[in-house]
């Protein structure tokens, strides 16, 4: 980058094949296939960042064997099926500059169920439990492992075919090699069990065979979690000595860090972890265990900008970047920062939401602030109109944003207009949680391209129906959002009940004892009851739901669920509120209609959603012209929505 020594932009040459930056996206389930076989749509996906300058995309984590198959969809790299659609995407990707390698793996015991419904066998290194998805395993035999170390050569070979530049082996987060790596999980008393040569010996002949399958040419990788972070997962001082070990192994070209584990809830978090953890938090691993070998180490978690990335490969602590989540966000990322344009970046602000969130409800990935991403066969080239039209947008928040963004890149005239003094909308009032500071990162990147798309931004402005008349618009985008939803609550008079947004906005005052009537079971709950915590305050959150950020990506979720316990506060779920006095907050059991009534209450907080702001399209109900409605204002619901609302009317006008 511009301005000092540029290590981000050096390019790294492994085993003969270089690398133009240390920019990489790391292997991650797109949820693009079909029948195991790579689509048209996950081409585009990895072509744009390709496109965009990553120097390099690791395609997601393929089966090896039958026995890691499960409901959840995956390349069958052992099939020579695979050959076709890996060749297409590597071509695609290498057309750009940009390499191809393809992971392998085999979950172990990290079984979900299978495609038809029913619990699949699963297999480990020993028959320990899976706490997190209540899986007990069944140990694999000598005979096994030799087969499944066999897919793996098998495997290799068919990346070779397809021409991609090289794999990495998945031995992080507690997946099958990764529990062999564990004393804890690996109990063998074999060749494969109890010590660490012998837990490692697996690691050794996948490696072994990899380098058959693929030949001289090709680089292989590994990837491993530095410390898993979860009850019985493995430690720092376990995994450095391990990797010093495997690092040594002649026919390995690199090592790729991360953290985490899926084996539990806790080391889950940090597979995909979310604003709630600090940038670059997983550097140190890296630079352990970068101390320890003479290989190429890469790094993943939370590197979402290029100042960060810059810093980590400056200070030594990884020579290449994983930066998923920012390709995701902003495919053009890499080539944005190689020429200065910083503040044009789109930078991730790690919700989850829309990534990971989609993947693990097995849908397509996707971004809340750039829905294009995983679209980019409907929406991956915006199409220049033919005749400009004036377009006016009411309403600054994120579905606006969008609408106004994309409408003027196509070439209509755009001017958008704002009631309140900033653009944002409830944006502005969920960055004033906390942990959420991040998130108001979506206004400011929104805001960013509308400014370069050269839209007419109008803060202060109130719209009417004779405002509207007397612009004369070729259409309207209605994006005003919506209020907060304040039901009438029995009793309220006589106790003290302030509602979520009037805490945010600093109109209310709370006393010493809360309760929060969480009826959305989103971050808004969450955030206060962390906030009031924090302040000293007894809390209990109400949850209309069966947990505390049920409606949210759970990595994030159980991070905050985390943090609630530690700080005290009294989660219970099931809860619907139904009225209050001045020292009691009455709720009813959702389940079994019984009363629940919370003692000692000072303050009730209402956290009850929202409600769409209809004032103006009621006023335009007879309106003969092009009239659109997006966002809360049409429905509310969250960021994704209306920012994907705001991408398809844009591209419709």
């Amino acid at each position: 980058m511009p301005g000092g020594p540029n290590h981000l932009f050096t390019p790294l040459t492994i085993r003969g094949l270089t690398l133009r930056n240390r920019i990489f996206s790391t292997g991650h389930m797109a949820v693009m296939l079909e029948d195991g076989k790579v689509t048209d749509a996950m081409v585009e996906y990895h072509a744009a960042k390709a496109q965009g300058g990553a120097a390099l995309t690791i395609i997601e984590a393929a089966r090896v064997h039958p026995s890691g198959d499960s409901g959840r969809p995956a390349i069958r790299a052992y099939d020579p099926a695979c050959v076709p659609g890996y060749a297409k995407l590597a071509k695609a990707c290498q057309g750009h500059g940009c390499k191809v390698f393809a992971q392998l793996s085999h979950p172990g015991r990290e079984m979900t169920m299978a495609a038809d419904g029913t619990h699949a066998v699963a297999y480990a290194p020993s028959a320990v439990p899976n706490e997190r998805f209540h899986v007990m395993p069944r140990e694999m035999s000598v005979r096994m492992i030799h087969e499944v170390v066999q897919g793996f050569e098998t495997s290799a070979a068919n990346i070779r075919a397809a021409g991609l530049d090289g794999v990495e082996i998945v031995a992080s987060h507690g997946y099958l090699l990764g529990q062999f790596l564990n004393p804890r999980v690996n109990q063998r008393q074999d060749a494969y069990g109890g010590s660490p040569v012998n837990r490692m010996r697996i690691i050794q002949e996948v490696i072994a065979a990899i380098r058959r399958g693929v030949g001289d040419g090709l680089v292989i990788g590994i990837r491993l979690s530095g410390e898993e972070k979860d009850h019985d997962g493995v430690e720092v001082d376990e995994m450095l000595e391990m990797a010093q070990a495997i690092g040594a192994d002649c026919d390995l070209d690199y090592l790729n860090v991360t953290a985490g584990t899926s084996a539990g809830l806790a080391g889950s978090t940090h597979i995909v972890p979310s604003m709630r953890f600090e940038a670059g938090y997983t550097t140190p691993l890296s630079a352990a265990i970068r101390a320890k070998v003479h290989k190429p180490v890469f790094v993943a978690g939370r590197i979402n900008q290029p100042q960060i990335a810059e810093q980590t490969l400056a200070s030594g602590a990884a020579d290449m970047c994983g930066m998923t989540r920012a390709l995701i966000s902003d495919p053009e990322m890499p080539r944005k920062a190689e020429a200065g344009a910083l503040d044009d970046i789109r930078a991730c602000v790690a919700c989850n939401q829309a990534c990971i969130g989609h993947m693990l409800n097995a849908c397509s990935i996707s971004c809340i602030q750039h829905p294009e991403t995983g679209r980019e066969l409907t929406y991956g080239t915006p199409e220049p109109v033919a005749a400009p039209r004036k377009v006016m947008v009411i309403g600054g928040g994120p579905a606006g944003l969008k609408a106004a963004a994309v409408a003027a890149t196509r070439g209509h005239q755009v001017t958008l207009y704002e009631a309140q003094a900033q653009l944002g909308g409830q944006v502005n009032l969920a960055q004033l949680l906390p942990g959420r500071a991040e998130f108001g990162g979506v206004t400011t990147n929104l805001a960013r391209e509308v400014r370069n798309a050269g839209v007419d931004v109008r803060l202060n402005t109130l719209v009417t129906r004779d405002f509207i008349q007397a612009q004369a618009p070729d259409a309207i985008v209605i994006a005003v959002g919506g209020t907060c939803r304040m039901p009438r609550i029995e009793g309220a008079e006589d106790a003290h009940v302030v509602s979520a947004w009037q805490v945010l906005e600093g109109q209310a005052n709370v006393g010493a004892r809360v309760v929060i009537a969480d009826w959305r079971c989103d971050w808004v709950g969450m955030g206060l009851a962390e906030r009031f915590a924090r302040d000293g305050c007894h809390v209990r959150l109400a949850v209309n739901g069966m947990v505390a950020g049920q409606t949210i990506q759970q990595y994030a979720r159980d991070t905050w669920l985390c943090d609630l316990h530690k700080l005290g506060v009294e989660i219970i779920p099931h809860l619907r509120l139904y009225g209050a006095d001045a020292d009691d907050a009455y709720f009813q059991h959702t389940l079994s209609g019984e009363a629940v009534i919370l003692n000692e209450v000072d303050t009730l907080v209402s956290a009850l959603g929202t409600q769409s702001e209809t004032t103006l399209e009621a006023e335009l109900k007879d309106y003969e012209g092009a009239l659109h409605v997006i966002g809360d204002a049409l429905c509310p619901r969250t960021v994704e929505e209306a920012v994907l609302e705001g991408l398809k009317v844009a591209s419709s006008l």
